[in-house]
């Protein structure tokens, strides 16, 4: 196995995209904006309402870190992503569409069992509510990944969602301990303010005695920290994270480190879908500031990926498009100069 940069552990999930009415949300009682878990049986009645009532818009290989790696390896990175999917043509699917992407897997992760899947619901203001059944990646462990990538690893990165799985944090446990003993810096993302509800003392577990890196949108800070104002809020989090990213949606970033504090101004586009935003802006960072990038820039470039991905339907652009996005940014940056 060739030495990698970024080492990511999250769940592999199969995404059934479809816009729907906020009629439909509140019919169904979903919180609009946030992940609901549930069962094969719950999910197979939603999906036939959603093909019966709502547009079906396609599907794509999802799951948070997955979709971070992706945009991280695009860019010209290179990643693992340790998961688990099961033994069907879901599970071949997802990992075959991670490697077409040169993202380093293994047999491991395959095991029998039902691929986890997630119906991403659109609503008319682009934002993303997630009704997934996670089957066989529930049962994450240690057993399903390869952990010798990450020794000679720049950065493991975990995502929040894992909260929810026993056994994953376990093996996330595992993880963290051996990037501590081999030198790799950690990143974390919450996720999903119904981690930080729902979840919370497994994101502590996860979270441990603080990250290198923790990337979190304005309302998990909030909701994390138990405060109402996002200064309050930065100096907890502040306490055990060396560098934090908050992100505030077309607001742009707040920037937090040891020395300073900044704010990075956000990028309009035309709102389509909100799927997948925070992960692109979380991989495209991560490659910026093991490239060697200021975290000023770091942050231009995860906004401007991370607003393209808003601006189509789906977690992920095509390969291709990261890199001229990327090319378009350096460009602009050396104008600028």
């Amino acid at each position: 196995m060739a030495t990698v940069d970024l080492f990511a552990i999250g769940n592999a999930l199969i995404d059934q995209e479809f816009k729907v009415s906020n009629e439909f949300l509140t019919q169904q009682a979903l919180q609009k904006g946030t992940m609901q878990l549930t069962d094969g049986d719950t999910q197979a009645a939603l999906y036939q309402q959603l093909q019966d009532t709502q547009s079906y818009k396609g599907q794509a290989s999802g799951g948070s870190a997955a979709n971070t790696t992706v945009a991280f390896g695009a860019l010209g990175g290179t990643a693992f992503y340790g998961c688990r999917v099961g033994n069907d043509d879901l599970g071949a699917i997802y990992l075959n569409g991670l490697n077409a992407a040169g993202i380093q897997t293994t047999t491991q992760s395959i095991s029998e069992g039902v691929t986890g899947t997630c119906m991403v619901l659109i609503s008319p203001d682009s934002e993303r509510t997630m009704h997934t059944y996670l089957g066989i990646t529930a049962e994450l462990t240690a057993e399903q990944i390869d952990f010798e990538p990450l020794k000679t690893a720049k950065w493991l990165y975990i995502e929040g969602y894992l909260s929810t799985s026993d056994t994953a944090r376990v093996a996330v446990k595992q993880a963290r301990e051996l990037a501590k003993a081999h030198g790799v810096k950690i990143a974390l993302s919450l996720s999903d303010p119904a981690m930080v509800q729902y979840a919370r003392q497994g994101l502590e577990e996860l979270l441990d005695d603080g990250v290198d890196l923790l990337f979190c949108n304005e309302q998990e800070a909030l909701m994390f920290t138990n405060t109402e104002n996002l200064d309050a809020a930065i100096e907890i989090l502040k306490l055990k994270n060396q560098h934090i990213v908050i992100t505030q949606g077309a607001n742009g970033a707040v920037i937090i480190d040891p020395a300073q504090q900044f704010n990075v101004a956000g990028r309009h586009v035309d709102a389509v879908d909100t799927n997948g935003a925070g992960d692109a802006f979380a991989g495209a960072f991560l490659y910026a500031v093991n490239a060697g990038l200021n975290l000023e820039t770091a942050a231009q470039l995860a906004i401007l990926i991370s607003s393209e991905v808003v601006a189509q339907f789906g977690p992920r652009l095509a390969i291709e498009s990261y890199t001229e996005l990327f090319e378009q940014f350096k460009n602009a940056q050396q104008e600028c100069a």
